[in-house]
């Protein structure tokens, strides 16, 4: 069984994040925006109970955070 790389890229309605499984937190998910406003700006996903997520659960997790974001500013207010 192949195991997944700790960290990947996504593109999610055209936008790029370096995804990255947080070590030693099982379930926690650190994304950078890597196309967005704010270099270094990005938001961390977390689920209880704990447990890896598939790529159609990262990808609604940037989905959800991009439909936050004030487009004027970039950030989520």
């Amino acid at each position: 069984m192949k195991r997944r790389s700790a960290r990947q890229t996504l593109v999610v309605d055209g936008e790029k994040f370096d995804v990255s499984k947080r070590p030693g937190k099982r379930g926690t998910y650190d994304f950078t925006w890597l196309t967005g406003p704010n270099p270094g700006y990005g938001f961390t996903s977390a689920v209880q109970p704990a447990r890896a997520l598939s790529v159609p659960e990262l990808e609604a997790s940037a989905r959800d955070f991009l439909q936050q974001v004030d487009p004027t500013t970039g950030y989520i207010e």
